[in-house]
């Protein structure tokens, strides 16, 4: 089998930045339904299992590239009481059209909230070294809901 669309491929990974590992370990996803970044899912796309590379993926094919307008002060009032208002947490807000949208808390400043809705990876080149450790085909289920289910059942 290759790394194709609608196939459950399982791979090894080693995340570089500037170096340094920031990340690592074992993942499957659903090849061709958005499930990993685009840079690192072309790279796989035909490839086999047992297959390793070391894959570049520039900023506009992982995370995009960081944008000033997603860096917002907002009043503390506007968070729910018992919100964990850290740096570096990662919270969910809903716009106008009902779409989730993640954001980071930069910091906490008195009555002010400093967040981000870039990606901490935004901006930035990612290298991974990774091993393609199977290959299968998806189930109906898993093609239906657009990822993978877990072996002990579907959770959400």
């Amino acid at each position: 089998m290759i790394a194709t669309q609608d196939h459950v491929v399982t791979i090894r990974y080693v995340l570089k930045v500037e170096g340094e590992v920031i990340d690592q370990g074992e993942l499957p996803y659903l090849h061709g339904y958005g499930n990993i970044i685009p840079g690192l899912e072309e790279a796989l796309e035909g490839k086999q299992v047992g297959d390793s590379l070391q894959v570049s993926v520039p900023p506009e094919k992982a995370y995009g590239l960081e944008d000033p307008e997603g860096v917002r002060v907002i009043p503390r009032d506007q968070f729910p009481p018992d919100a964990p208002l850290e740096p570096g947490v990662q919270l969910f807000a809903q716009d106008e059209d009902g779409q989730v949208l993640p954001f980071w808390i930069m910091e906490v400043d008195g009555d002010e909230v400093t967040i981000d809705f870039n990606h901490p990876l935004a901006g930035e080149t990612l290298n991974f070294d990774v091993t393609i450790s199977s290959i299968r085909a998806a189930t109906q289920e898993e093609l239906e809901h657009g990822h993978v289910h877990d072996p002990e059942g579907h959770v959400h």
